[in-house]
């Protein structure tokens, strides 16, 4: 028997401490998850197979975006949402606090390096 349940995200999110990813739900081979942050960056992302959608429920973040040749900031603001296209490394800086909905449809790779694309 089909079972459905509504969830809302800063339910899941609770008292998460910074940092802390909560999944809502899962999504094809990823999830819809939130997660609250304070200053900071993040690593860098990369997801070969599918887009990630952001939405900054709260605070502001700057998407920093690798193309082939080139990075490009984004503002993030809150009620903004941004879509990162599959096969681009990204990252987090978050400007003060940030609270984010995310939707990863697939795998995601990780990478500390200052310029990931290097790392191919």
């Amino acid at each position: 028997m089909l079972q459905l349940e509504s969830k809302h995200p800063l339910v899941v999110l609770g008292d998460a401490a910074e940092m802390d990813f909560r999944e809502v739900a899962a999504f094809n081979n990823g999830t819809i998850g939130i997660f609250r942050s304070g200053a900071g960056q993040s690593p860098w992302e990369y997801h070969p197979d599918d887009d990630e959608i952001l939405y900054a429920m709260d605070g502001a973040v700057t998407i920093t975006v690798l193309s082939e040749t080139d990075s490009i900031d984004v503002l993030v603001e809150k009620g903004a949402l941004l879509v990162v296209p599959r096969g681009h490394w990204h990252r987090h800086t978050v400007h003060e606090s940030l609270v984010e909905l995310y939707v990863t449809p697939g795998a995601t790779r990780h990478s500390m390096a200052d310029d990931p694309r290097i790392e191919q």
